[in-house]
């Protein structure tokens, strides 16, 4: 009888296959995972979500709520619940706040009040060319989310 050695055993596959799987599992973490358009805007519509719940929040309690920007943490948290977005590290985050506001420091937060008013200010969400700035009006304590085209880095 005549042997055919043409061809893979199927040790020989596995081996293989084990290799390509292991070089995966080394390389795959190290790739980069950048912050798409739509999770950029994503990332917008929930600092915006938390910021109009606030106001809603301050005229539904009458009472003043304020809501907490922390560019340490890199967190939007709400005044009144338990809201919190988080961005991530390639997301260039600044935000554009009130010194004082209602005869006091304010800081690092945006006030609402219970007649709908605010402290106003402006936050600013960047990667790369493309960026949002959720707008938050001090007179009517409105909330926008702005797409800002060709954003300076």
């Amino acid at each position: 009888m005549k042997r055919d050695d043409a061809g893979f055993t199927l040790i020989e596959i596995v081996c293989v296959l084990a290799i390509i799987a292991l070089l995966a599992g080394l390389v795959l973490p190290s790739i980069p995972r950048a912050t798409s358009g739509p999770r950029l805007e994503a990332y917008a519509m929930q600092a915006a979500t938390i910021l109009t719940a606030d106001r809603n929040a301050a005229i539904r309690r009458h009472a003043v709520v304020a809501s907490v920007l922390d560019s340490g943490a890199r967190t939007i948290r709400s005044g009144a619940g338990a809201g919190r977005v988080q961005f991530p590290r390639d997301v260039a985050f600044d935000a554009l706040l009130a010194r004082t506001c209602n005869g006091r420091t304010v800081g690092a937060t945006i006030d609402f009040f219970p007649d709908g008013m605010s402290c106003g200010g402006t936050v600013g969400l960047r990667r790369g060319n493309s960026g949002y700035q959720i707008r938050v009006n001090w007179l009517t304590g409105g909330v926008e989310i702005v797409r800002l085209d060709n954003a300076v880095k």
